[in-house]
């Protein structure tokens, strides 16, 4: 699967895949990017954001710790990454938001650019665990998978999709971005995955997070557990954090998933998000841009 590896900046790595398609990991953060055009241009721009990817980590780990407090805390920062994230959860700060809600966005907005910014490049992606940020020149377009149960992707439950979008390159929209409580980030919600179309992937990370996390009710078979319990250095702390939910009665399913889309339609009419699919046990809201699909 791996072909070729490159350990010259420490612990980061890259891999090229059978396809084309790299890898890059370092530490938590784990890429794949796929383009498509002028072989030399890709080539070429998948070099510059090799030597760019190498420091991002670095730079994170510099301004963790404001990294990991409110927002409002967090304005002073420094790198680009990191401004990129404040940007992008600036406009939900009216509630608890730390900008590590938008750090897999906000590292997949930052290599994409040298991809946009090479000619002869007509599309790429980097998806960041799910996360996803895009480049269309007009006249192309990605198909982007849905699922409904993020919970079946840890499991290894198959690979057919439960629905799909598509995004043009005459659309506002160049972030894809999933949030639930099956993620690989805490959720505050119980929403089994909350997919996000945005201008940016930092600003479809930042919204999905928020929307999830508004995809709640209480009920017996819902297990919370305090953040700081499950995860020494959460910038969560004390808020409590779903782990399990059990079957829930239709009224409450349906209840839990208005409130979601009540805050989804919010952030679409203030022009923060294009739309949004919410789904919790088997049971699906679709909210904003008509170029969602009907499920």
């Amino acid at each position: 699967m791996l072909e070729t590896r490159d350990r010259t900046a420490g612990t980061a790595v890259r891999a090229r895949l059978p396809d084309g398609r790299w890898h890059f990991q370092h530490g938590p953060i784990d890429l794949i990017i796929g383009a498509d055009g002028d072989a030399a241009a890709v080539d070429a721009a998948s070099e510059r954001a090799w030597v760019r990817f190498q420091t991002v980590l670095s730079e994170l780990v510099g301004e963790l710790r404001w990294l990991r407090s409110p927002v409002e805390e967090a304005a002073s920062v420094r790198g680009p990454v990191a401004r990129r994230m404040v940007e992008a959860c600036w406009p939900h700060r009216k509630q608890f938001i730390t900008p590590m809600a938008a750090v897999a966005g906000g590292v997949a907005d930052e290599l994409i650019g040298f991809f946009s910014d090479e000619p002869g490049v007509t599309r790429a992606y980097v998806n960041n665990g799910g996360d996803i940020s895009l480049h269309l020149a007009p006249g192309q377009r990605y198909r982007v998978g849905l699922y409904a149960d993020l919970g079946r992707i840890k499991r290894r439950e198959g690979s057919a999709l439960d629905g799909d979008l598509e995004v043009t390159g005459e659309m506002r929209v160049r972030g894809v971005a999933t949030s639930g409580w099956h993620g690989r980030s805490f959720s505050l919600g119980i929403a089994d995955s909350v997919t996000v179309l945005a201008a940016t992937a930092a600003q479809a990370d930042a919204a999905a997070t928020m929307i999830a996390n508004e995809v709640s009710v209480d009920d017996v078979a819902i297990v919370r557990k305090p953040a700081c319990e499950l995860k020494d250095d959460t910038d969560l702390g004390e808020r409590l954090v779903t782990v399990d939910v059990g079957r829930l009665p239709e009224h409450k399913i349906a209840e839990a998933l208005e409130r979601g889309a009540v805050h989804a339609r919010r952030l679409c009419e203030l022009g923060i998000v294009e739309g949004s699919v919410l789904w919790l046990q088997g049971n699906v809201r679709v909210v904003g841009s008509a170029q969602l699909p009907s499920v």
